[in-house]
Parts: structure tokens; C-alpha cells; sequence
């Protein structure tokens, strides 16, 4: 740590939280959650338990005029068994809604996965320092988006001079307060998919395209996306109906086609079951259903994906096969077609519910342009491509998110 200050050190409180749905106090500090407790104990698999506490769109607000910021933390890495370690997460510090500055932090735990077993190790290690220096001397909104794929623990808060919560938003000592426009604050966009929406293949935490869209969107952006766990899950839903919220999607799909977990026969009804259990929370609010991105290993083969090593790298192909469509095994585009079906079927009696297809989001063109690197994934600019276009369709001009007056 740096010396140079009188530094003020300021406990890392739920009050200045955003975009987590419950956070949980550890021996080290505070580690926030994008699923509520009751809902966590629940999780079935340790994949979806990683991916909930991986604290994607979650950040830090609060109001300053710090120059320097310095945040101590335990992150917890994520790495796989036989491929290069990845990058320190980086942790994106924001002044008045404008990226300004970027810090990594070293060290930390490492939590080791098999690729084929999916078996873990948990190599521990010591927290770090996320610094932020050369700020603007001025009154100023910060916020500090926290690496979207990896378990942070929020230890201390730094700063040269005081700050105070941002003022909409986030907890209270009861929970999750809304700070929506009847608070005089942006509209709040809870968002539900799979790890493309968790950010996979994104540069930072402001680049996921939720994110993106978000900004472009001016909303406050919850995002339940969840690697390898966009499942249709009851706990899922029913923490989304307890959620405040303004604008409301759910991006379903690729998970339940890679990892094989439904034929058409049970799909049909959870799906309705997921919408119902939504509408109990918010039986007006805007709706958006939104199928897969294309992803052509899937588009018509079913699951379940399997990866393939290729040159230090992971590639995933799908190993169903065609013909078993006729029993129900599902693709995307069987998904498609029986979303839009559903969809339409009940906006006869609920006219905020609405579709969108996904290759309106990333198609073949889009594709042929920026390919997935690894058959699944969106690469960074893949990202920037959907968080523009479901902009643009959805938050834009006649699109189900867009601001009406009157």
C-alpha cells in the first residue's frame, strides 16, 4: 500500500452494492451474491454455485472526491486443468458514467477445474490491492466494477478524502432497495442467461454486452447471467419475482441444448412455469424473451457439447445426433421455434410480453465477421456487436424497453 496519503479507510458496506440480489459477510469481509441465500441452497451442481458469486455486473457506487481509490480484496480465479492460467480479472473504475481507469489484483485464490470431470481444487492464496490514482480532484459519481468471472471478497475501501453511497440503488440493512424512476433514478433492467451474458470471452466487466446495452440504454443493470446455468431453474425465477425491477428479459437456450438436460416434452411447460412464476412479481412489467445467439455446432445437432483440445486451446462441438429430433431431443432452432409459439400464444392476454430471436442480436453475417472462438463464445468485439444491436432493437425507438411518454 501506498504511503503517501492520510488515508481514510471506509468499511466496504452493503449500502454502497449494486447489482448483487444478497451479500454475504466471511471472515474477510463482504462477499456479494447474484442469487438470494434460500435460493443457494438449493443449487444443484458446483457450477452454478461459481458462477452466482462470480460478480458479474456487480460494482461498487458511491460519491467522492478522492483522487485515489485503493480497494482490498480475495478473489477467488477460476483455471482449467491443462490450459494456460488466464489473466488477473480486471476491476474497471467508472467517474460519472465514463471509463477512466483499470486495476488488476494479484494473487488471490485459484479454484482448478477438469474440463471432462468437472472436479475442482482449491489452491488458496493471499488478498490483493486494486489501486486507482490520478483521479479527478472534483465532486464526482465512482463506480468499480468488479471482474465479472471472479469470486471477489471485498475486504477494505481507501480513499484520500471521504465518500457516501451513491445515492439510488443497491441495500439497505433489509435488502435490495429499488431505485427506479418513481425514485427519481434510471429504470432497472433485470437480465437472466447463460455465460455469454455472464460475460465468457469478455476483455473487462463493462465490456459483457449486458453491460453495453445498459450504458446505451441508460439503465441500471442487474445481470443474472449464469455460465453453464440458464437452466429455466424454479429458484431462479422466484428470485426474479422478488426482485424490483423495471424491464425484465430472459435469454434461454444454449445451456439447455449443450448440456442435453430436456426434451421438448418437459421444455414446453417449464418454460410457462419460469414466465408464470415472473408474472407473480411483475404481471405488467416488460417482458423479453430472447432466443440463442446462432451458434452453428448447435443449430441443428443436439447436445450434449463436448470439448476438444486444439493447440493449448478449448473448441466445444456437439455430439447428438440430427435425426433424434423427431423424439424431441433439442436444438436452438427447435427452441426458437417453440419460444416464439409460446410467446405469441400468451401475449394474446399479455400484451408486455414480447420476442426477440437472437440472430438479430449475432446471425450468420455477424458470424462470418466475428466468429466464435471457441464454437460457443462470443471473442470482445462479438460482445460490443450484441450489446449494440439489443440496444438498438430493444431499447430503442418502438423497441419493448423503450422510454414512452404520455
Amino acid at each position: 500500500m501506498s504511503v503517501e496519503h492520510d488515508w481514510i479507510t471506509t468499511p466496504v458496506t452493503p449500502d454502497i452494492v449494486r447489482g448483487a440480489l444478497d451479500v454475504e459477510r466471511t471472515a474477510h469481509g463482504l462477499l456479494p451474491h447474484r442469487l438470494p441465500a434460500w435460493a443457494r441452497r438449493q443449487i444443484p451442481d458446483g457450477q452454478l454455485a461459481m458462477a452466482e458469486a462470480q460478480p458479474s455486473g456487480v460494482r461498487l457506487a458511491f460519491q467522492t472526491r478522492a483522487t485515489t481509490i485503493e480497494l482490498d480484496t480475495l478473489p477467488t480465479k477460476r483455471a482449467y486443468r491443462g490450459l494456460p492460467a488466464p489473466a488477473d480479472g480486471v476491476y474497471d473504475l467508472l467517474v460519472d458514467g465514463r471509463l477512466t481507469a483499470q486495476a488488476t489484483v494479484t494473487g488471490g485464490n485459484v479454484r482448478v477445474i477438469d474440463l471432462a470431470s468437472q472436479a475442482a481444487e482449491l489452491r488458496e492464496g493471499p488478498p490483493g490491492t486494486a489501486r486507482f490514482a490520478d483521479l479527478p480532484a472534483r465532486d464526482k459519481n465512482v463506480e468499480i466494477w468488479l471482474p465479472h468471472t471472479e469470486i471477489t471478497e471485498l475486504i477494505a475501501l481507501r480513499t484520500d478524502t471521504p465518500i457516501e453511497p451513491a445515492p439510488d440503488g443497491g441495500f439497505q440493512d433489509g435488502g435490495f432497495q429499488d431505485g427506479g424512476p418513481q425514485d427519481g433514478g434510471p429504470r432497472v433492467w433485470l437480465h437472466h442467461g447463460s455465460s455469454i451474458s455472464h460475460g465468457s470471452n469478455a476483455a473487462h466487466p463493462t465490456a459483457i454486452w449486458p453491460a453495453l446495452a445498459a450504458a446505451l440504454g441508460g439503465v441500471e443493470l442487474i445481470n443474472l447471467g449464469f455460465g453453464g446455468s440458464a437452466l429455466l431453474d424454479p429458484f431462479t425465477a422466484r428470485a426474479m419475482r422478488d426482485t424490483p425491477a423495471d424491464l425484465i428479459s430472459v435469454k434461454i437456450g444454449i445451456n439447455i441444448v449443450n448440456g442435453d438436460v430436456m426434451r421438448l416434452r418437459a421444455f414446453t411447460p417449464a418454460v410457462h412455469g419460469f414466465l408464470d412464476t415472473i408474472r407473480e412479481g411483475h404481471p405488467a412489467t416488460p417482458l423479453l424473451v430472447v432466443s440463442s445467439i446462432l451458434c452453428p455446432v448447435q443449430e441443428d445437432t443436439p447436445g450434449p457439447l463436448a470439448p476438444r483440445f486444439d493447440g493449448g486451446t478449448v473448441r466445444f462441438t456437439a455430439t447428438g445426433d440430427p435425426a433424434e429430433r423427431a423424439a424431441g431431443r433439442l436444438t436452438l432452432n427447435v427452441i426458437r421455434d417453440e419460444l416464439a409459439r409460446i410467446v405469441r400464444q400468451r401475449a394474446a392476454d399479455d400484451p408486455n410480453l414480447h420476442y426477440l430471436d437472437g440472430r438479430d442480436l449475432y446471425g450468420e453475417a455477424d458470424y462470418a465477421e466475428l466468429p466464435l472462438p471457441d464454437e460457443l463464445h462470443p471473442g470482445p468485439e462479438g460482445h460490443r456487436r450484441i450489446g449494440e444491436n439489443f440496444a438498438r432493437l430493444v431499447f430503442g425507438a418502438g423497441g419493448p424497453f423503450a422510454v414512452t411518454t404520455g
